[in-house]
């Protein structure tokens, strides 16, 4: 692993080629930290890089600039939409033609991306980790000369990293597939264990692993304890007393955030809400004009801030704590990016952890779920095609735990994933029948014409399921879906696809049910402990007896020798104490038992594990819960500031037969 800007022998030539590009292509005179050092480890004989570089450290580059120098395309994977926009539009200014696929594209958009892409007139092409699943999208590939595959937030991939995407373990072995001729890896937060993580996981050589390091001498770091009942007044306090400028306001609750921003509009202070539960263009609103404000206050939750860049941020104060130090270091980057300095404060209130460790504790499933999941899957035979929301729905899982459950078991050996497809198709002719099978000839015309034969009718769509229709005819699924997508391009026909499947393979005969149940749960119950950990490790920093930013660099493996002097510790030289979290009654402390009792009767399948019962008191979502509409119940939600363990014990007491 290099740390910061090493000194590697590197070619001469290259070296000038890459400034040169450098300078006449995105008008900068010199490379930021690490860049000169991942692009040479990427374009010599290893062909492989690990950029981890701090919010704002010019991730971009190192695979925007090689894009320019490579034949073929570089493909960038990015679960971030915003982030995608605004590159490609800043791209497009420099004259490089980049394009994203999604699916907020229209068919005509679609339609262009890829003919651009056959035609080799992109350089770059930005898609989300599940794009992937996609058997058309990787079709496509597959007709592509890949010269780079980037993957960006790329600490999605360690199991045991903060953000862990079981998407993100299926794209180097995506990579491999498609003939990618080099992997860049990039993140803004991995600890050592992270790197070697991701290492392994995308066959990165671990010297080619760039880390430039995480402190930020720019930054003021505060943290300062309070009482859940004081925080409003603090806040408004600091953003009365500072100078003003943008500033990010980091809340857990969409509740939260917008309770907040209207507190601090109705002081006069330009506030504004964003939160994933607001319409898409009222977002886009609320960013855009914050985008535009030298002094716009934005109240958000972590929907905010990925992907933007705006390089003026003064101040980020965590109304809540956040939910782990990664989390942290990533949210209060997107201040000061300029250089300038930026403040950025921590409010301290332990009555945040309950909500916090809560979400951990919702995803933990029940070992009646998990048996129920097992036992499906064993009975499936040695190829399944599986229905993900529907196994969802079936075992009340949610649709990330269930992916990771069932990534455990890849894991384990027990499964190998294939490629996904599409159990459903429905193709609208755009020029009569007879006039579309005529475009073709001899046997071609004949097959076209028995697709449509074995497909149903209805007024203006014809619907059927490609592998249906291609055991009637003896013929490969693939070129069924091959002639449907090659109608569409034609502009003959338009397709609809429905229906996702995904195959696995059994890769043992024999399976020890209870065993895997056994580990299933205690691997998922190792997760929820560290995320857990992850809340406490925030407070120990707030009440750390030292340099603040020294002890937050350490947890990602950076080792300073000086004190920051620009911390609260350095500031006062005392450290923090936390208030007492407030004394609560027990419970059920004014709960209607009785109407939670008759909830449960009526939807035992909803409610009727204590975990269930427990998960919908804590305010966490679950399958079963949004089947059943109870998510808008007046007691969903209502000891959502209970820690789980204590409303847990309380639902176990409930289901007792002796209360």
């Amino acid at each position: 692993m290099r740390r910061g800007a090493g000194s590697g022998q590197v070619d001469g030539a290259l070296v000038a080629t890459l400034e040169d590009t450098l300078r006449e292509r995105f008008g900068l005179t010199e490379f930021r930290p690490g860049q000169r050092e991942v692009l040479t480890a990427l374009l010599g004989p290893g062909a492989a890089a690990l950029a981890v570089f701090p919010t704002g450290g010019g991730k971009s580059l190192c695979y925007q600039l090689p894009a320019l120098l490579l034949e073929g395309v570089t493909v960038v994977v990015s679960p971030l939409i915003a982030l995608m926009k605004d590159q490609i539009d800043a791209l497009g200014r420099r004259g490089i033609r980049a394009a994203r696929l999604d699916s907020s594209l229209s068919l005509e958009e679609s339609r262009e991306v890829t003919e651009a892409l056959r035609g080799g007139a992109l350089k770059l092409l930005y898609v989300a980790p599940e794009r992937f699943n996609n058997e058309r999208f990787t079709a496509l590939l597959r007709e592509l000369r890949i010269s780079l595959f980037a993957v960006d937030e790329a600490h999605c991939v360690s199991e045991w990293g903060h953000n862990f995407r079981p998407d993100y373990l299926k794209l180097a072995q995506a990579a491999r597939a498609l003939g990618a001729e080099r992997i860049l890896a990039l993140t803004a937060t991995a600890t050592p264990a992270v790197v070697r993580d991701i290492c392994q996981g995308f066959a990165i050589p671990e010297e080619n692993a760039v880390v430039t390091g995480f402190y930020r001498e720019n930054l003021t770091l505060e943290t300062t304890p309070v009482r859940a009942d004081a925080r409003d007044a603090l806040l408004v306090e600091r953003l009365k007393s500072r100078p003003p400028g943008p500033t990010i306001v980091y809340v857990t609750l969409q509740k939260t955030a917008e309770r907040v921003a209207e507190a601090l509009t109705a002081e006069g202070l330009p506030a504004s809400a964003y939160h994933a539960g607001l319409e898409s263009e009222d977002r886009e609103r609320v960013q855009e004009a914050w985008m535009a404000s030298g002094r716009g206050i934005v109240v958000a939750t972590i929907a905010f801030g990925m992907g933007i860049d705006k390089a003026d941020v003064r101040a980020v104060y965590h109304y809540n704590l956040p939910k782990g130090l990664e989390s942290y270091s990533q949210e209060v980057g997107r201040a000061g990016r300029d250089g300038a300095p930026s403040v950025v404060e921590l409010f301290a209130c332990p009555e945040d952890v309950p909500t916090l460790e809560n979400f951990s504790h919702g995803d933990l499933p029940t070992p009646e779920a998990l048996r129920g999941l097992v036992t499906e899957v064993l009975a499936g035979g040695p190829e399944l095609h599986v229905d993900l929301y529907a196994l969802s729905n079936r075992h009340d899982l949610r649709p990330l735990v269930l992916r990771t459950a069932l990534t455990y078991l890849e894991l384990e050996g027990v499964l190998r994933q294939g490629t996904p497809f599409y159990a459903g198709y429905k193709v609208q002719p755009l020029v009569p029948l007879e006039e579309l099978v005529g475009r073709f000839q001899g046997e071609r015309a004949k097959f076209v014409q028995d697709v449509f034969a074995k497909a149903k009718k209805g007024r203006t769509w014809y619907s059927l399921d490609p592998t249906e229709v291609a055991e009637a005819l003896g013929q490969p699924r693939e070129r069924v879906v091959k002639a449907l997508d090659y109608l569409q391009e034609q502009g003959l026909a338009q397709t609809q696809v429905s229906e996702p499947r995904q195959r696995y393979t059994r890769l043992r005969p024999r399976e020890d049910g209870p065993a895997l149940v056994a580990l299933l749960l205690q691997r998922f119950q190792q997760r929820e402990a560290q995320e857990v950990a992850r809340v406490q490790q925030v407070l120990r920093l707030v009440t750390h007896d030292g340099c603040q930013s020294n002890a937050l660099v350490a947890h990602f493996g950076q080792q300073r020798e000086r004190p920051c002097g620009h911390c609260t510790w350095c500031r006062t030289g005392v450290a923090r104490v936390l208030p007492a979290p407030r004394a609560r009654p027990p419970l059920p402390a004014g709960l209607d038992v009785a109407a939670l009792r008759a909830l449960a009767s009526r939807h035992p399948e909803a409610l009727g594990h204590p975990r269930q019962a427990a998960r919908f008191l804590c305010g966490l979502s679950s399958p079963a819960l949004s089947r059943a509409k109870l998510g808008n119940h007046k007691l969903f939600g209502a000891l959502e500031d209970r820690p789980f363990a204590e409303v847990l014990g309380f639902c176990e007491s409930l289901s007792s037969p002796s209360v």
